[in-house]
């Protein structure tokens, strides 16, 4: 994992990127290709104790952006009727149903979400946005939906063209 503590810098990136102010969060979890904020790490209980599952929030405007056409396209529902039938896929939804939970256990211990993780694992796909959050935290082959959505995203965040410029 690519984790870093969260700057001063990156707050206000993430403020941008949500239209509000961020709150819990922890970590970096991930930084898009461009190098701003992509995945936040939250606690598991905000600062004004609400319980919140979300350990990886997705904050990248284009990788949400690009979640939201896959989910209008209906790929969640067909997501979770492979659930019905493969076996093995199931087996490694699961574990990153387990992978989820464990790291926002090392967080804290929240008894309202306990044993709940987020976007739908382990039995339906609810959320994609959870998911490629959770891939692009974690790295390929932890969450099987999230690797297979990410796959099917594309250049979701381009690099901007002053560090093209730069890098030529």
């Amino acid at each position: 994992m690519r984790m870093s503590e969260p700057t001063a810098a990156d707050l206000a990136a993430v403020e941008e990127q949500l239209g509000r102010a961020p709150r819990g969060i922890v970590e970096i979890a991930y930084r898009c290709p461009a190098g701003h904020p992509g995945v936040v790490k939250t606690l598991p209980r905000l600062p004004n104790g609400t319980p919140f599952p979300t350990v990886y929030y997705l904050t990248c405007r284009g990788a949400v952006a690009a979640c939201s056409t896959l989910e209008a396209s209906g790929l969640m529902a067909e997501m979770t009727e492979r659930l019905e039938h493969d076996e093995e896929l199931v087996r490694r939804y699961r574990a990153a149903h387990e992978a989820y939970l464990a790291d926002r256990e090392e967080l804290g211990h929240v008894d309202e979400i306990d044993g709940i993780s987020a976007g739908g694992m382990p039995t339906r796909v609810k959320c994609l946005h959870v998911l490629v959050g959770h891939a692009l935290a974690a790295g390929p082959g932890v969450n099987p939906f999230g690797d297979e959505a990410l796959s099917l995203m594309g250049d979701y965040c381009p690099t901007p063209a002053e560090q093209v410029e730069e890098q030529a």
